[in-house]
């Protein structure tokens, strides 16, 4: 089952149009998407690891300039995306980021780039607060360009011995991580721990 997945989801990571697909899914994530970059961007580095950090630049502009609109959200309409930032549960990730901004403003957005929270909250957060966009754009350019250069390096150098291994051990690696995925879902919906 996973091994079908596996060889469909580096087929796609070939696709002519991958890299578009790349940049627009990047653009989406750091504005209104729910799916991280990463998913499409390490597969296209595997398929193709001479281009990875072509990929890595891809997937950085995408994010700035999806970035931006998601500080242009903030910024001009957050009243309109109040209540669905309450909806998606994302309210005490908000307060969580605009404490980020109190105390470390420019470092928040750098450090946003590995941040478990999504990116996208921190760039809303960043217009409504009215950040000055300058140190937004370079503390983006600097934290998602290190996060995805570090992705495709990492990546690129595992090389064959990472597709080979990926291709060999995807069945248990698979199952693995649904098991996982079904007892965090239970612990969080049932509140278990």
């Amino acid at each position: 089952m996973f091994k079908n997945l596996y060889n469909q989801v580096l087929g796609w990571a070939e696709h002519k149009f991958a890299s578009r697909y790349l940049f627009l899914l990047s653009l989406a994530e750091s504005s209104f998407f729910p799916i991280p970059p990463d998913v499409m961007l390490a597969p296209m580095c595997l398929a193709k690891p001479k281009k990875s950090f072509h990929f890595a630049l891809i997937t950085t502009i995408g994010s700035v300039v999806g970035g931006i609109i998601g500080y242009l959200i903030g910024y001009f309409s957050f009243d309109l995306l109040e209540p669905f930032i309450e909806t998606v549960g994302y309210t005490e990730k908000f307060e969580v980021v605009k404490q980020w901004f109190v105390d470390w403003g420019f470092w928040a957005i750098l450090i946003a780039g590995f941040s478990p929270i999504p990116y996208k909250v921190f760039t809303v957060t960043a217009g409504l607060l009215n950040m000055f966009i300058v140190p937004f754009i370079l503390a983006s350019i600097l934290g998602r360009g290190a996060r995805f250069f570090l992705v495709a390096y990492l990546v690129k150098l595992g090389g064959d011995d990472l597709r080979n291994g990926l291709s060999k051990h995807i069945e248990r690696i698979g199952w693995l991580v649904t098991i996982i995925l079904i007892i965090g879902v239970a612990v969080y919906k049932f509140k278990l721990i």
